[in-house]
Protein backbone atom coordinates (compact mmCIF):
# COMPACT_ATOMS: atom_id res chain seq x y z
CA UNK A 1 0.00 0.00 0.00
CA UNK A 2 1.31 3.33 -1.00
CA UNK A 3 1.96 5.37 1.84
CA UNK A 4 0.47 9.06 1.64
CA UNK A 5 1.97 10.75 4.39
CA UNK A 6 5.56 10.42 4.54
CA UNK A 7 6.97 9.14 8.02
CA UNK A 8 9.02 11.29 10.37
CA UNK A 9 12.78 10.98 10.18
CA UNK A 10 13.98 12.63 13.47
CA UNK A 11 12.87 11.33 16.21
CA UNK A 12 10.34 8.52 14.96
CA UNK A 13 10.94 6.64 18.29
CA UNK A 14 8.72 8.97 20.55
CA UNK A 15 5.92 9.20 17.40
CA UNK A 16 3.10 6.87 18.41
CA UNK A 17 0.71 5.81 15.41
CA UNK A 18 -2.12 3.45 16.07
CA UNK A 19 -4.85 1.74 12.69
CA UNK A 20 -8.16 1.01 13.11
CA UNK A 21 -9.84 -1.35 10.73
CA UNK A 22 -14.00 -2.21 10.19
CA UNK A 23 -15.10 -5.14 8.27
CA UNK A 24 -18.45 -6.13 7.65
CA UNK A 25 -18.57 -10.03 7.52
CA UNK A 26 -22.10 -9.96 5.76
CA UNK A 27 -20.13 -8.19 3.08
CA UNK A 28 -16.23 -8.83 3.80
CA UNK A 29 -13.41 -10.74 5.52
CA UNK A 30 -11.20 -9.22 8.08
CA UNK A 31 -8.61 -7.04 7.17
CA UNK A 32 -5.03 -7.91 7.13
CA UNK A 33 -3.68 -6.06 10.23
CA UNK A 34 0.11 -6.45 8.76
CA UNK A 35 -0.55 -4.66 5.38
CA UNK A 36 -0.37 -0.47 6.32
CA UNK A 37 2.94 -0.21 5.42
CA UNK A 38 3.50 1.77 8.47
CA UNK A 39 5.72 1.34 11.76
CA UNK A 40 2.06 0.79 13.76
CA UNK A 41 2.34 0.31 17.54
CA UNK A 42 -1.35 -1.21 17.75
CA UNK A 43 -4.40 -1.98 15.75
CA UNK A 44 -8.22 -2.02 16.97
CA UNK A 45 -10.15 -4.20 14.62
CA UNK A 46 -13.63 -4.60 14.11
CA UNK A 47 -15.75 -7.26 12.99
CA UNK A 48 -19.74 -6.59 12.85
CA UNK A 49 -19.34 -4.69 15.93
CA UNK A 50 -17.56 -1.35 16.55
CA UNK A 51 -16.21 -2.58 20.31
CA UNK A 52 -13.10 -1.49 19.30
CA UNK A 53 -13.32 1.85 17.76
CA UNK A 54 -15.04 2.87 21.48
CA UNK A 55 -11.96 1.66 22.96
CA UNK A 56 -9.56 3.43 20.96
CA UNK A 57 -11.60 7.10 21.53
CA UNK A 58 -11.26 6.42 25.13
CA UNK A 59 -7.46 5.73 24.51
CA UNK A 60 -7.45 8.76 22.94
CA UNK A 61 -8.70 10.47 25.54
CA UNK A 62 -6.28 9.06 27.93
CA UNK A 63 -3.17 8.53 25.88
CA UNK A 64 -3.41 10.09 22.68
CA UNK A 65 -1.27 8.73 20.08
CA UNK A 66 0.09 11.62 16.91
CA UNK A 67 -1.61 9.47 14.26
CA UNK A 68 -4.88 7.74 13.87
CA UNK A 69 -4.94 5.37 10.31
CA UNK A 70 -7.66 4.04 8.62
CA UNK A 71 -8.12 2.58 5.66
CA UNK A 72 -11.40 4.53 5.10
CA UNK A 73 -13.09 7.30 6.45
CA UNK A 74 -16.47 5.43 6.42
CA UNK A 75 -15.17 2.93 8.32
CA UNK A 76 -15.90 5.39 11.71
CA UNK A 77 -19.44 4.90 11.39
CA UNK A 78 -22.97 3.71 9.55
CA UNK A 79 -24.04 6.68 8.37
CA UNK A 80 -22.48 10.32 7.67
CA UNK A 81 -23.93 11.89 10.82
CA UNK A 82 -21.67 9.28 13.06
CA UNK A 83 -18.30 9.77 10.66
CA UNK A 84 -18.31 13.21 11.06
CA UNK A 85 -18.97 12.89 15.12
CA UNK A 86 -16.23 10.68 15.60
CA UNK A 87 -13.84 12.56 12.88
CA UNK A 88 -14.35 15.70 14.70
CA UNK A 89 -13.69 14.12 17.76
CA UNK A 90 -10.19 12.59 17.26
CA UNK A 91 -9.28 15.85 15.35
CA UNK A 92 -10.47 18.05 18.41
CA UNK A 93 -7.94 15.90 20.51
CA UNK A 94 -5.02 17.41 18.09
CA UNK A 95 -4.43 13.89 16.82
CA UNK A 96 -3.38 13.98 13.01
CA UNK A 97 -6.11 11.19 11.16
CA UNK A 98 -5.37 9.62 7.97
CA UNK A 99 -7.24 7.89 5.96
CA UNK A 100 -4.76 5.82 3.21
CA UNK A 101 -7.23 4.71 0.33
CA UNK A 102 -8.95 8.22 -0.25
CA UNK A 103 -5.74 10.28 0.13
CA UNK A 104 -7.37 12.40 3.36
CA UNK A 105 -4.78 13.75 6.08
CA UNK A 106 -6.27 16.00 8.46
CA UNK A 107 -2.81 17.64 9.23
CA UNK A 108 -2.41 19.05 5.66
CA UNK A 109 -2.22 23.05 5.47
CA UNK A 110 -3.99 22.74 2.20
CA UNK A 111 -6.94 25.47 1.63
CA UNK A 112 -8.95 22.81 -0.37
CA UNK A 113 -9.07 20.11 2.57
CA UNK A 114 -12.81 21.48 3.68
CA UNK A 115 -13.85 20.86 0.51
CA UNK A 116 -11.91 17.82 0.30
CA UNK A 117 -13.81 16.29 3.76
CA UNK A 118 -16.69 17.70 1.95
CA UNK A 119 -16.71 15.80 -1.49
CA UNK A 120 -15.59 12.35 0.70
CA UNK A 121 -18.66 12.97 2.87
CA UNK A 122 -20.93 13.80 0.15
CA UNK A 123 -19.09 10.37 -1.15
CA UNK A 124 -19.61 8.41 2.11
CA UNK A 125 -23.53 8.98 1.75
CA UNK A 126 -23.75 7.65 -1.66
CA UNK A 127 -21.52 4.46 -0.41
CA UNK A 128 -23.24 3.97 2.74
CA UNK A 129 -27.36 4.09 0.48
CA UNK A 130 -25.11 1.29 -1.53
CA UNK A 131 -23.96 -0.69 1.41
CA UNK A 132 -27.41 -1.21 2.85
CA UNK A 133 -28.47 -3.08 -0.18
CA UNK A 134 -25.49 -5.18 -0.36
CA UNK A 135 -25.95 -5.84 3.69
CA UNK A 136 -29.85 -6.94 2.48
CA UNK A 137 -28.69 -9.05 -0.26
CA UNK A 138 -26.13 -10.64 2.07
CA UNK A 139 -28.50 -11.53 4.54
CA UNK A 140 -30.91 -13.00 2.23
CA UNK A 141 -27.68 -15.40 1.67
CA UNK A 142 -27.56 -16.71 4.75
CA UNK A 143 -31.29 -17.20 5.35
CA UNK A 144 -30.85 -19.10 1.49
CA UNK A 145 -33.83 -16.75 0.02
CA UNK A 146 -33.50 -16.37 -3.90
CA UNK A 147 -31.73 -13.52 -5.21
CA UNK A 148 -33.74 -10.23 -6.20
CA UNK A 149 -35.35 -10.63 -9.66
CA UNK A 150 -37.49 -13.16 -11.79
CA UNK A 151 -37.83 -16.69 -11.04
CA UNK A 152 -36.20 -18.63 -13.59
CA UNK A 153 -38.56 -20.28 -16.32
CA UNK A 154 -40.35 -23.28 -14.47
CA UNK A 155 -40.63 -21.96 -11.19
CA UNK A 156 -42.09 -18.99 -8.95
CA UNK A 157 -40.71 -16.82 -6.12
CA UNK A 158 -42.59 -18.48 -2.77
CA UNK A 159 -42.09 -16.80 0.86
CA UNK A 160 -38.70 -17.89 1.11
CA UNK A 161 -37.17 -20.08 -1.71
CA UNK A 162 -38.16 -20.82 -5.12
CA UNK A 163 -41.13 -23.09 -5.71
CA UNK A 164 -41.82 -25.34 -8.91
CA UNK A 165 -44.26 -24.00 -11.29
CA UNK A 166 -47.09 -26.96 -12.12
CA UNK A 167 -47.78 -25.22 -15.58
CA UNK A 168 -44.20 -24.47 -16.91
CA UNK A 169 -41.82 -27.15 -14.70
CA UNK A 170 -43.05 -30.31 -17.13
CA UNK A 171 -41.85 -28.09 -20.06
CA UNK A 172 -38.32 -27.57 -18.64
CA UNK A 173 -37.94 -31.25 -17.50
CA UNK A 174 -39.48 -32.71 -20.93
CA UNK A 175 -36.42 -30.69 -22.28
CA UNK A 176 -33.98 -32.08 -20.11
CA UNK A 177 -34.86 -35.93 -20.99
CA UNK A 178 -35.02 -34.68 -24.30
CA UNK A 179 -31.75 -33.39 -24.52
CA UNK A 180 -30.14 -36.64 -22.13
CA UNK A 181 -31.93 -38.93 -24.36
CA UNK A 182 -30.13 -37.55 -27.31
CA UNK A 183 -27.31 -35.69 -26.36
CA UNK A 184 -28.71 -32.74 -28.49
CA UNK A 185 -29.06 -29.30 -27.37
CA UNK A 186 -30.28 -27.86 -30.56
CA UNK A 187 -32.43 -31.09 -31.02
CA UNK A 188 -33.85 -30.11 -27.86
CA UNK A 189 -34.68 -26.78 -28.58
CA UNK A 190 -36.49 -27.65 -31.62
CA UNK A 191 -38.24 -30.25 -29.89
CA UNK A 192 -39.83 -28.09 -27.52
CA UNK A 193 -40.45 -25.22 -30.27
CA UNK A 194 -42.27 -28.11 -31.66
CA UNK A 195 -44.70 -29.81 -28.95
CA UNK A 196 -45.29 -27.11 -26.45
CA UNK A 197 -44.71 -24.18 -28.59
CA UNK A 198 -41.90 -22.70 -26.12
CA UNK A 199 -39.49 -21.27 -28.75
CA UNK A 200 -36.04 -20.60 -26.58
CA UNK A 201 -32.73 -19.89 -28.41
CA UNK A 202 -30.43 -22.55 -28.16
CA UNK A 203 -27.96 -19.67 -26.11
CA UNK A 204 -30.98 -19.63 -23.64
CA UNK A 205 -31.31 -23.64 -23.92
CA UNK A 206 -27.35 -23.71 -22.70
CA UNK A 207 -28.44 -21.58 -19.62
CA UNK A 208 -30.96 -23.80 -18.68
CA UNK A 209 -28.57 -26.80 -18.63
CA UNK A 210 -26.15 -25.29 -16.50
CA UNK A 211 -27.79 -23.09 -14.21
CA UNK A 212 -28.22 -24.36 -10.82
CA UNK A 213 -31.17 -23.33 -10.00
CA UNK A 214 -32.83 -26.37 -12.21
CA UNK A 215 -30.49 -28.44 -9.51
CA UNK A 216 -31.85 -27.57 -6.61
CA UNK A 217 -29.58 -25.14 -5.66
CA UNK A 218 -29.32 -21.10 -5.42
CA UNK A 219 -26.32 -19.06 -7.41
CA UNK A 220 -25.25 -15.23 -6.28
CA UNK A 221 -24.03 -12.71 -7.92
CA UNK A 222 -20.72 -13.07 -5.76
CA UNK A 223 -20.37 -16.53 -7.54
CA UNK A 224 -21.16 -18.85 -4.42
CA UNK A 225 -23.60 -21.55 -4.62
CA UNK A 226 -26.35 -22.71 -1.88
CA UNK A 227 -27.17 -26.46 -2.32
CA UNK A 228 -30.72 -28.11 -1.53
CA UNK A 229 -32.11 -24.55 -1.20
CA UNK A 230 -35.49 -25.93 -2.82
CA UNK A 231 -36.97 -28.65 -5.00
CA UNK A 232 -35.02 -29.39 -8.08
CA UNK A 233 -35.88 -30.21 -11.59
CA UNK A 234 -32.94 -32.34 -12.48
CA UNK A 235 -31.42 -34.99 -10.05
CA UNK A 236 -27.99 -34.82 -8.85
CA UNK A 237 -27.29 -37.90 -10.90
CA UNK A 238 -28.83 -36.25 -14.35
CA UNK A 239 -27.11 -33.23 -13.54
CA UNK A 240 -23.54 -34.81 -13.90
CA UNK A 241 -25.15 -36.60 -16.79
CA UNK A 242 -25.54 -33.21 -18.51
CA UNK A 243 -22.77 -31.83 -17.50
CA UNK A 244 -20.28 -34.77 -19.15
CA UNK A 245 -22.66 -34.52 -22.56
CA UNK A 246 -21.94 -30.65 -22.46
CA UNK A 247 -18.01 -31.54 -22.13
CA UNK A 248 -17.99 -34.29 -25.04
CA UNK A 249 -20.03 -32.10 -27.48
CA UNK A 250 -17.50 -29.33 -27.32
CA UNK A 251 -15.17 -31.50 -27.97
CA UNK A 252 -16.90 -31.81 -31.30
CA UNK A 253 -17.49 -29.50 -34.48
CA UNK A 254 -20.07 -27.34 -34.42
CA UNK A 255 -23.01 -28.30 -35.10
CA UNK A 256 -22.26 -31.72 -35.33
CA UNK A 257 -24.10 -32.69 -31.49
CA UNK A 258 -27.18 -32.81 -33.35
CA UNK A 259 -26.09 -34.12 -36.81
CA UNK A 260 -28.55 -37.42 -37.55
CA UNK A 261 -25.65 -40.06 -38.10
CA UNK A 262 -24.15 -41.09 -35.32
CA UNK A 263 -20.50 -41.12 -36.38
CA UNK A 264 -20.74 -37.18 -37.60
CA UNK A 265 -17.93 -35.05 -36.12
CA UNK A 266 -15.99 -38.34 -34.41
CA UNK A 267 -14.16 -39.06 -38.06
CA UNK A 268 -10.73 -38.51 -38.99
CA UNK A 269 -8.55 -39.64 -41.91
CA UNK A 270 -5.84 -40.83 -40.59
CA UNK A 271 -3.76 -39.91 -43.95
CA UNK A 272 -4.42 -36.24 -44.09
CA UNK A 273 -5.74 -35.39 -41.02
CA UNK A 274 -8.80 -34.08 -41.96
CA UNK A 275 -12.17 -34.42 -40.40
CA UNK A 276 -14.46 -36.37 -42.37
CA UNK A 277 -18.01 -35.21 -42.91
CA UNK A 278 -21.17 -37.73 -44.02
CA UNK A 279 -22.30 -37.20 -47.87
CA UNK A 280 -25.64 -38.46 -49.12
CA UNK A 281 -25.52 -39.82 -52.69
CA UNK A 282 -28.69 -40.52 -54.57
CA UNK A 283 -29.57 -41.57 -58.13
CA UNK A 284 -31.88 -40.46 -60.55
CA UNK A 285 -35.32 -41.81 -60.78
CA UNK A 286 -34.29 -43.94 -57.44
CA UNK A 287 -35.76 -43.95 -53.66
CA UNK A 288 -32.20 -45.40 -52.58
CA UNK A 289 -29.58 -43.51 -50.84
CA UNK A 290 -26.07 -44.51 -50.24
CA UNK A 291 -23.93 -43.16 -47.51
CA UNK A 292 -20.01 -42.01 -47.77
CA UNK A 293 -17.17 -40.80 -45.14
CA UNK A 294 -15.25 -38.47 -47.37
CA UNK A 295 -12.35 -35.40 -46.40
CA UNK A 296 -13.91 -32.50 -45.85
CA UNK A 297 -11.24 -30.77 -46.46
CA UNK A 298 -8.29 -32.66 -47.60
CA UNK A 299 -4.59 -31.39 -48.77
CA UNK A 300 -3.85 -34.18 -50.92
CA UNK A 301 -3.39 -35.23 -54.49
CA UNK A 302 -5.47 -37.16 -55.84
CA UNK A 303 -7.41 -36.91 -52.70
CA UNK A 304 -8.10 -39.58 -50.27
CA UNK A 305 -11.01 -41.52 -51.09
CA UNK A 306 -14.69 -41.40 -49.67
CA UNK A 307 -15.30 -44.69 -47.82
CA UNK A 308 -18.74 -46.40 -47.47
CA UNK A 309 -20.44 -45.21 -44.39
CA UNK A 310 -22.24 -48.38 -43.18
CA UNK A 311 -18.71 -50.45 -43.37
CA UNK A 312 -17.19 -47.35 -41.11
CA UNK A 313 -20.38 -48.28 -38.59
CA UNK A 314 -19.99 -51.73 -38.82
CA UNK A 315 -16.18 -51.93 -37.87
CA UNK A 316 -16.20 -49.15 -34.98
CA UNK A 317 -18.87 -51.31 -33.55
CA UNK A 318 -16.91 -54.40 -34.01
CA UNK A 319 -13.86 -52.90 -32.32
CA UNK A 320 -15.86 -51.20 -29.23
CA UNK A 321 -17.05 -54.33 -28.38
CA UNK A 322 -13.74 -55.71 -28.34
CA UNK A 323 -12.00 -53.29 -26.57
CA UNK A 324 -14.11 -51.08 -24.54
CA UNK A 325 -14.41 -53.41 -21.66
CA UNK A 326 -10.30 -53.46 -21.62
CA UNK A 327 -10.20 -49.58 -21.84
CA UNK A 328 -12.39 -49.26 -18.70
CA UNK A 329 -10.69 -51.61 -16.99
CA UNK A 330 -7.64 -49.91 -16.90
CA UNK A 331 -8.89 -46.65 -15.82
CA UNK A 332 -7.63 -47.68 -11.99
CA UNK A 333 -10.81 -47.94 -10.85
CA UNK A 334 -9.74 -48.22 -7.12
CA UNK A 335 -7.88 -44.87 -7.59
CA UNK A 336 -11.40 -43.67 -9.04
CA UNK A 337 -13.06 -44.94 -6.38
CA UNK A 338 -11.25 -43.74 -3.34
CA UNK A 339 -11.87 -40.14 -5.02
CA UNK A 340 -15.28 -40.92 -5.06
CA UNK A 341 -15.49 -42.22 -1.42
CA UNK A 342 -13.02 -39.58 0.10
CA UNK A 343 -15.67 -36.32 -1.38
CA UNK A 344 -18.65 -38.53 -0.69
CA UNK A 345 -17.74 -38.55 2.91
CA UNK A 346 -16.38 -34.87 2.82
CA UNK A 347 -20.32 -34.18 1.91
CA UNK A 348 -21.30 -36.45 4.38
CA UNK A 349 -19.16 -35.00 6.67
CA UNK A 350 -20.53 -30.98 6.36
CA UNK A 351 -24.19 -32.26 6.02
CA UNK A 352 -23.97 -33.90 9.16
CA UNK A 353 -22.41 -30.72 11.01
CA UNK A 354 -25.23 -28.18 9.22
CA UNK A 355 -27.97 -30.71 10.90
CA UNK A 356 -25.76 -30.25 14.44
CA UNK A 357 -26.26 -26.11 14.07
CA UNK A 358 -29.83 -25.69 15.49
CA UNK A 359 -29.05 -27.69 18.65
CA UNK A 360 -25.69 -25.99 19.44
CA UNK A 361 -27.94 -22.26 18.86
CA UNK A 362 -30.58 -24.15 21.54
CA UNK A 363 -28.22 -25.00 23.82
CA UNK A 364 -26.63 -21.73 23.91
CA UNK A 365 -22.90 -22.44 22.19
CA UNK A 366 -23.61 -20.89 18.70
CA UNK A 367 -25.66 -17.63 18.99
CA UNK A 368 -28.07 -17.48 16.08
CA UNK A 369 -26.15 -15.11 14.05
CA UNK A 370 -22.81 -17.10 13.70
CA UNK A 371 -24.98 -19.90 13.35
CA UNK A 372 -26.24 -18.56 9.56
CA UNK A 373 -22.51 -17.39 8.81
CA UNK A 374 -21.64 -21.54 9.49
CA UNK A 375 -24.29 -22.96 7.60
CA UNK A 376 -23.65 -20.62 4.71
CA UNK A 377 -20.43 -21.62 5.01
CA UNK A 378 -20.78 -25.00 4.98
CA UNK A 379 -23.36 -24.77 2.06
CA UNK A 380 -21.23 -23.35 -0.04
CA UNK A 381 -19.06 -25.74 0.78
CA UNK A 382 -20.90 -28.51 0.22
CA UNK A 383 -21.94 -27.16 -3.85
CA UNK A 384 -18.25 -27.15 -4.66
CA UNK A 385 -17.58 -30.72 -3.55
CA UNK A 386 -20.25 -32.01 -5.26
CA UNK A 387 -19.35 -29.92 -8.64
CA UNK A 388 -15.97 -31.59 -8.20
CA UNK A 389 -17.92 -35.36 -7.86
CA UNK A 390 -19.99 -34.47 -10.63
CA UNK A 391 -17.08 -34.47 -12.99
CA UNK A 392 -15.88 -37.66 -12.34
CA UNK A 393 -17.08 -40.73 -14.69
CA UNK A 394 -20.13 -42.71 -13.29
CA UNK A 395 -19.87 -45.05 -10.81
CA UNK A 396 -21.75 -48.09 -12.90
CA UNK A 397 -19.10 -47.39 -15.91
CA UNK A 398 -18.23 -50.88 -15.73
CA UNK A 399 -21.16 -52.33 -15.95
CA UNK A 400 -22.41 -50.19 -18.77
CA UNK A 401 -19.50 -50.97 -20.89
CA UNK A 402 -20.10 -54.67 -20.32
CA UNK A 403 -23.59 -53.97 -21.81
CA UNK A 404 -22.71 -52.32 -24.76
CA UNK A 405 -20.00 -54.41 -25.54
CA UNK A 406 -22.70 -56.91 -27.48
CA UNK A 407 -23.43 -56.67 -30.77
CA UNK A 408 -26.90 -57.03 -30.64
CA UNK A 409 -26.89 -53.79 -28.07
CA UNK A 410 -25.85 -51.65 -31.03
CA UNK A 411 -27.79 -52.78 -33.63
CA UNK A 412 -31.16 -52.40 -31.99
CA UNK A 413 -30.84 -48.88 -31.50
CA UNK A 414 -31.74 -45.81 -33.94
CA UNK A 415 -28.68 -43.61 -35.30
CA UNK A 416 -29.60 -40.83 -32.84
CA UNK A 417 -29.54 -43.21 -29.82
CA UNK A 418 -26.23 -44.46 -31.52
CA UNK A 419 -24.85 -41.02 -32.08
CA UNK A 420 -25.84 -40.65 -28.11
CA UNK A 421 -23.84 -44.22 -26.93
CA UNK A 422 -20.90 -43.53 -29.01
CA UNK A 423 -19.47 -39.93 -27.71
CA UNK A 424 -20.65 -40.79 -24.39
CA UNK A 425 -17.65 -43.28 -24.71
CA UNK A 426 -15.52 -42.53 -28.10
CA UNK A 427 -13.21 -39.25 -28.36
CA UNK A 428 -12.09 -39.70 -32.03
CA UNK A 429 -12.23 -42.78 -34.69
CA UNK A 430 -9.06 -42.66 -37.26
CA UNK A 431 -9.04 -44.03 -40.56
CA UNK A 432 -5.99 -46.02 -41.70
CA UNK A 433 -5.51 -46.14 -45.16
CA UNK A 434 -3.36 -48.81 -46.37
CA UNK A 435 -2.56 -49.23 -50.37
CA UNK A 436 -5.73 -52.00 -50.96
CA UNK A 437 -7.40 -51.42 -47.62
CA UNK A 438 -8.29 -49.70 -45.04
CA UNK A 439 -8.80 -50.06 -41.39
CA UNK A 440 -9.33 -48.25 -38.03
CA UNK A 441 -8.62 -47.04 -34.45
CA UNK A 442 -11.05 -45.99 -32.00
CA UNK A 443 -9.68 -43.58 -29.34
CA UNK A 444 -11.97 -43.49 -26.12
CA UNK A 445 -12.01 -40.39 -24.28
CA UNK A 446 -11.03 -42.54 -20.74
Amino acid sequence: MARLVQQPTTNSYLMRIVAYTYSDPLLETAADPQTWGWDIDRVYQDLGQRTELQKLLIDCQNDPPDYVLVRRLDELGDNVEEVSDRLSQIEAIGITLVAVEQGYNSAEKSPNLHANLLRLLHQIQRQQHSRRIRQGHARNRLDAAPPPGKAPYGYRRGKDKYILDRSTSPVVKDFFEQFLLYGSLRGAVRYLAKKYGKKISVTTGRRWLTNPVYRGNTAYQNGEILANTHPPILSQEEAAQVDRLLRRNSRLPSRTASAPRSLAGLVVCGECQSPMGVARVTIRNQDKEYLYLRPISCIKQPKCRAIPYQEVLDHTIQVVCRDLPTAVDNMNSPQLDAVKDSLGDAIARQQEILTQLPALVETGLLDAETAKFRAYKLRTEISTLQAKLATLPPVNLRSVAVAVSIPQFWLDLSEAERRFYFREFIRQVKIIRQPQKWDLQVIFIF
